[in-house]
């Protein structure tokens, strides 16, 4: 084994030994000076060390994917809520069965927009299948934020297809744990939504958002802003569902009112299915 991976170092397993014991028995970890300093929490977690944890977030993954050949990523956005057809039905039978009617309105809701699950799953597959044939420099990876609805759709779908995906988690106050279907050697978790967001960039080859929330909005806007101003490379940015989307957001305004260029619409493309969405990043990269 490389120097640089042995872990079983007797000087670096002593100290970290040490903090496990303190753990285990629950004891509260006092500062102590003569603590080595990459073995002391006490030390990293400070205020004046924050650049070294930004480090270490940016480092982390990155070493991990190129050790797993992930070097081309499609990313996929979409809402934490929306469930699979299967799951949205019970819970509507459920809600009528009870008979509230704002359980119930939500519950619709969510039946009516299953099919961007089913949809994210089955785009999921396509990637996956695509990238089995593929040399592993040519492949493409299914990367989402790790968690559940349409991230874990996505993860699913190469899941099914036998693929490798990744998901980038947060740790969040309601936090939950990555989705089963994110390949455990590839699911990563980050304290600050910046290098996380910078992850999503760094191999993106193409960006698919669903439909979503605030978190969704802030995603998809930063990968547009950095496109739009060439600090990131232009890749396919694909809004799924155009009912959603052209609802929500009329970017012509934009237009109109003189804040952006005609040109810059051109960035977006539409899809209303998973394999439209495929056939937009095909055309784009010749595939």
């Amino acid at each position: 084994m490389s120097s640089t991976r042995n872990i079983h170092d007797g000087r670096l397993a002593d100290a970290w030994a040490t903090l496990k014991a303190h753990s285990d028995a629950g004891l509260p970890l006092d500062p102590e000076a003569s603590r080595l300093a990459f073995a002391d929490p006490e030390f990293l977690l400070r205020r004046e060390t924050r650049g070294i944890r930004f480090q270490l977030e940016l480092l982390k993954p990155d070493l991990e994917q190129q050790a797993h050949g992930i070097e081309n990523t499609v990313v996929v956005f979409g809402s934490a809520r929306f469930r699979s057809e299967e799951e949205a039905a019970a819970l509507l039978a459920a809600a009528e069965a009870g008979g509230d009617e704002a359980v119930i309105r939500r519950a619709r809701a969510l039946a009516r927009n299953a099919r961007y699950y089913e949809e994210a799953r089955a785009f999921g597959k396509l990637v996956a299948q695509f990238s089995a044939a593929r040399e592993p420099g040519e492949r493409l990876f299914i990367c989402t934020g790790g968690g559940p609805g349409i991230m874990q759709a996505a993860n699913r779908g190469a899941w099914e297809a036998g693929g490798s995906s990744v998901g980038l988690s947060i740790a969040l106050p309601m936090e939950e744990a990555p989705n089963p279907f994110v390949t455990p050697e590839l699911s990563f978790k980050f304290h600050y939504f910046a290098l996380r967001k910078m992850h999503f960039m760094m191999r993106a080859k193409a960006l698919v958002a669903f439909p979503g929330g605030f978190g969704t909005l802030d995603e998809l806007f930063e990968v547009i802003t950095l496109v739009q101003t060439r600090k990131s490379h232009q890749v396919p940015i694909v809004l799924f569902g155009p009912d959603y989307w052209k609802r929500l957001v009329d970017f012509e305004v934009l237009v109109e009112e003189g804040v952006i260029a005609p040109a810059d619409l051109e960035l977006l493309q539409y899809a209303d299915d998973a394999q439209g969405a495929w056939d937009i990043i095909k055309r784009f990269y010749r595939l």
